[in-house]
């Protein structure tokens, strides 16, 4: 069980990433960036039905096979550009990375992190987030809309920039999580897939 405060926010906000770490509530959605606190707006059941279809998804695959460690929010990631702290939707840290996993966050870059866009978070994960995960070395950006239904698969090239990925068949291949494959219109589905289907899909079952 938790021993950490339920609510903070009547405290005095943080100036320091050390200061955020011992004052972030574990139970609330926030990050922080250059020196100030985003609280982050409720996410629909939309959002949700796709991180969880997701999250369920990439765990079977990362423990078939043994890749690495995956988590959801709330779990921060510290980045060292701008001193931020960062709380992606999804993130996924391989295997030789993990000792940079801590108790209360990740000490770096994760190897791949998934944001599912919604109404507030817009110009954040389309804009803000795509220059701070590039100049940090997230080696993969995965941005679903559900919305627009679209979804953009960023890739760290040897240069440090990130080149937008073409779906193959609607199909987008990972590199960051090897051999996991993601076809594109099983997140438009209503209702969204069974995600037993989706594995037997990947030969997982």
């Amino acid at each position: 069980m938790s021993t950490r405060p339920a609510a903070r926010i009547d405290r005095i906000e943080p100036s320091t990433i050390e200061e955020f770490l011992a004052w972030e509530d574990e139970d609330a959605r926030v990050e922080w960036v250059d020196g100030k606190v985003l609280r982050m707006a409720p996410v629909s059941s939309r959002h949700q039905n796709v991180v969880s279809f997701l999250l369920t998804l990439l765990t079977l695959y990362v423990e078939e096979h043994d890749l690495g460690w995956l988590t959801t929010a709330p779990f921060s990631m510290h980045l060292a550009i701008r001193q931020q702290v960062r709380e992606p939707d999804l993130l996924f840290v391989a295997r030789d990375r993990m000792d940079r996993i801590r108790d209360l966050y990740l000490d770096g870059p994760a190897d791949a992190v998934v944001e599912v866009v919604s109404p507030d978070s817009r110009r954040r994960d389309r804009v803000e987030k795509v220059a701070d995960y590039e100049a940090s070395g997230v080696r993969e950006y995965w941005l679903v809309d559900p919305k627009l239904r679209q979804v953009e698969l960023r890739r760290l090239g040897d240069d440090g920039r990130y080149r937008l990925i073409e779906p193959e068949g609607g199909i987008f291949t990972s590199e960051a999580i090897p051999g996991f494959r993601l076809r594109i219109d099983w997140l438009w589905r209503e209702p969204l897939p069974k995600v037993l289907d989706a594995a037997r899909e990947l030969g997982l079952l």
